[in-house]
């Protein structure tokens, strides 16, 4: 049986192997094109462990929100050419699906956990490892429930799948300013929710830091301690998300946008693929 050259381009989208190794399953396959994925996914199996050292800064964040549930997940990979491969990302889809309707937010209990085609998740990433040739791995997962939410998955480049994600646990529905505060966490990338989030040695670092940078600086030795907690207080301010200025007014934190819509946030999550 022969085969063309769109039959080369069909495997390469499915599979998202080479286009030599997709060239050499169908000759081996003599033109049978669920033969030669066979083949693929056969011998690229054989690498998988070979690839376990591998790099994944490429992928994708998929999340999914419906009622008081929402989920997200990174699925990552080595290059952008698989990342943007139809493959890759139904493949994103189905773990997404699975995510949701287990809930399971435990990565090592989720991987464990079976599909409803009786495969195991992990099963599946190998697969797909395989048949693409190169590392495929779930890096994290978020789910919040029982709360109402917003999600924002936002592309860094327009042939892209979303390249950052983020969910926000809401104490009250509100579409408008759940996006805004999901928008605002995208762009900033806060590490925590509120000052008593920070962890008491991240803050004591940072103290010490302070000290020392104004000492180094030749600051008055009675006005050290003041200029210490106003720089710890700049710290907080960059990296805990109630105590932001908030991205659409800068004169307004985060915290005073929310209390003006009567509203609060409980957590959040943002993931960027690769960070």
């Amino acid at each position: 049986m022969s085969y063309s050259a769109a039959d080369v381009k069909r495997l390469r989208e499915a599979t998202a192997a080479g286009m030599v190794d997709c060239k050499k399953a169908l000759d081996e396959a003599a033109g049978d094109f669920d033969k030669a994925v066979e083949i693929i996914r056969v011998k690229g199996l054989k690498g998988v462990t070979k690839r376990e050292g591998r790099a994944t800064s490429n992928g994708l964040i998929a999340a999914k929100s419906e009622g008081n549930t929402s989920v997200m997940l990174e699925l990552n990979c080595e290059t952008d050419f698989v990342a943007k491969g139809e493959r890759f990302q139904a493949v994103a889809s189905e773990l997404l699906e699975h995510l949701f309707t287990s809930k399971q937010s435990d990565l090592a209990a989720f991987l464990s956990s079976k599909l409803a085609t009786g495969k195991a998740v992990q099963e599946v990433i190998d697969e797909a490892n395989a048949t693409m040739g190169e590392k495929v791995e779930l890096r994290r997962l978020a789910v919040i429930q029982g709360s109402p939410n917003a999600q924002y998955l936002h592309r860094t480049s327009p042939d892209l799948p979303p390249q950052v994600g983020v969910l926000v646990a809401l104490a009250k529905d509100d579409a408008v300013v759940g996006k805004d505060i999901a928008q605002h966490i995208a762009a900033f990338a806060p590490q925590y929710l509120d000052r008593a989030s920070v962890p008491t040695d991240v803050l004591e670092h940072e103290r010490k830091v302070a000290e020392e940078t104004s000492k180094n600086e030749g600051k008055p030795e009675a006005a050290i301690a003041k200029i210490t907690e106003g720089r710890v207080t700049g710290f907080i301010k960059e990296v805990a998300l109630l105590e932001q200025a908030f991205a659409k007014d800068q004169k307004k934190s985060v915290a005073a946008i929310l209390t003006e819509a009567q509203n609060s946030v409980s957590a959040f999550y943002r993931f960027r693929v690769g960070q």
